[in-house]
């Protein structure tokens, strides 16, 4: 999910701590527990995708009295882990962009205090996965391998649209992954594999894509806009693997950055690599502005913030009341059966996983 999720930032510009203001009024309230006024700063803590219209942040700033700053902290990955080292003295006050293949490690420990946001009712059941509200969901959207049209056309080879199609010698050398260790896009495509595969087959698969030439790089900005030919940044960047994991909505972000657009996306998306991710904002354990960051998260799930984010973040809603923008329906793909994994069973495996998939790519 960022994308996640997660393409516009990095294509536009990222910049590592961002304050958001707008005009608005309000003194940011009081602190419940002591009665003493709130800090008027509550600072998200977010992988470096995260973004959001100047318009949307406004009504932020205006419904609340709070301006928003927001620290940009690596891949999902990397941000978690730094949380998870600074737990109980956080850097900010809520936490976004932790998904469904980090969220254990993330809950385990216990860098979230609960808080049950308004709204929820909006929200498929389904994807309220922590009956504690310590996290609340906040986007969707489906890890999968895009491939760069104007290459393929040229070669006259047809794309890859499976896992199993990606191990073959038409492919060898074409393919750019993240490292699963520090990239929630490539820990998602390594629990796609898993879950394709079973148990007794995941590991012989990735020996199959390393004979096969696969690439490895740490982030998915450094796959998607350095390695990767189809997108716009991997052309000024002479990338040359015209395979990459990313989202199925990234195609959408090509033509909203083209000039002029064109009608067709430039990239496509192999449906059957895919591989669906949910991601999470949590109050901070230790936040120096929870009733600031309680406000955050109401407003991340308003209709406000989530009719925003397709084209900010290119991302799927959660709530049953949003509405996605054109462009997104047109360009994006909309992927029917992604692979699919229980908590639990990331929970249990993903370490053990991440360790053999390194010995068995990188080493």
């Amino acid at each position: 999910m960022n994308t996640k999720k997660a393409a516009a930032a990095a294509l536009v510009a990222a910049l590592g701590v961002t304050t958001l203001a707008a005009c608005g009024g309000g003194d940011g309230g009081k602190d419940k527990a002591t009665g003493t006024p709130a800090p008027k700063t509550v600072t998200l803590v977010s992988h470096d995708s995260f973004n959001a219209s100047k318009e949307v942040l406004a009504e932020f700033t205006k419904q609340t009295g709070f301006t928003l700053k927001v620290l940009k902290s690596g891949d999902a990955g990397e941000a978690v882990n730094k949380e998870i080292l600074t737990k109980g003295s956080p850097q900010g006050d809520v936490f976004f962009g932790v998904d469904n293949t980090l969220l254990s490690r993330a809950l385990d420990n216990g860098i979230f205090t609960s808080y049950e946001a308004k709204g929820l009712d909006r929200i498929p059941a389904a994807l309220q996965v922590d009956t504690e509200h310590r996290v609340t969901p906040v986007d969707s959207g489906d890890i999968c391998v895009n491939y760069d049209k104007q290459y393929f056309a040229d070669k006259k080879l047809a794309p890859p649209q499976t896992f199993d199609d990606l191990a073959e010698p038409a492919y060898k050398d074409l393919l750019v992954v993240e490292n699963p260790e520090r990239s929630s896009p490539g820990l998602g495509f390594l629990l796609g594999t898993a879950e394709k595969y079973g148990d007794a087959g995941w590991q012989d698969y990735w020996k199959k894509l390393k004979a096969n030439g696969v690439k490895t790089v740490d982030s998915w900005e450094l796959a998607y806009n350095q390695e990767f030919s189809g997108s716009a940044g991997g052309k000024k960047a002479k990338g040359d693997r015209p395979l990459v994991v990313s989202y199925a909505s990234s195609p959408p972000v090509e033509v909203l950055y083209s000039e002029p657009q064109p009608k067709v996306a430039p990239t496509g998306v192999s449906t059957g690599t895919c591989f669906r991710q949910t991601e999470f904002a949590g109050l901070l354990n230790g936040a120096k502005n929870p009733e600031g960051g309680k406000a955050l998260i109401d407003f991340l799930i308003s209709k406000k913030f989530q009719d925003d984010m397709p084209l900010q973040m290119f991302v799927n809603p959660v709530t049953n009341d949003a509405t996605l923008p054109e462009l997104f329906t047109k360009h994006g793909v909309v992927v029917d059966k992604p692979e699919t994994m229980a908590p639990d069973k990331i929970a249990a495996n993903r370490d053990q996983w991440i360790q053999q998939w390194t010995s068995l790519v990188l080493k």
